[in-house]
């Protein structure tokens, strides 16, 4: 079993910038991939941006170039550093973790947290 807490979220102008955690513990966190996913109000779970064991890296289109996924093996957490937030990055943000490589898929990772709320206002 693994336990992810997601911190970080909060209220930012546009053009600000935000840093998400996820704290994991349970079971070895090298072991796993890790992933930021985000629902919008009245939309689907959407992928942010994927990391493996190795930090080799997956970003959406729509974050490439703002937003930033990174983890430290040491400290059993992830972050999602996001840059020049706009308004439609408005969401729930949701840490997932899974066994073996990263996915965009969201119905493969089998661990997830309770979300952050970032709220990015015009």
């Amino acid at each position: 079993q693994v336990q992810l807490v997601e911190s970080g979220g909060g209220l930012v102008q546009a053009g600000g910038s935000l840093r998400l955690s996820c704290a994991a513990s349970g079971r070895t966190f090298t072991n796993y991939a890790m992933g930021w996913f985000r629902q919008a109000p009245g939309k689907e779970r959407e992928f942010v941006a994927a990391i493996n064991w190795n930090s080799v890296t997956l970003h959406a289109d729509s974050v490439k170039g703002r937003f930033t996924i990174s983890r430290d093996n040491a400290k059993n957490t992830m972050y999602l550093q996001m840059n020049s937030l706009k308004p439609e990055d408005t969401a729930v943000y949701y840490c997932a973790s899974r066994q073996g490589s990263y996915s965009r898929n969201s119905r493969l990772y089998d661990y997830w947290g309770q979300g952050t709320l970032v709220t990015v206002s015009s």
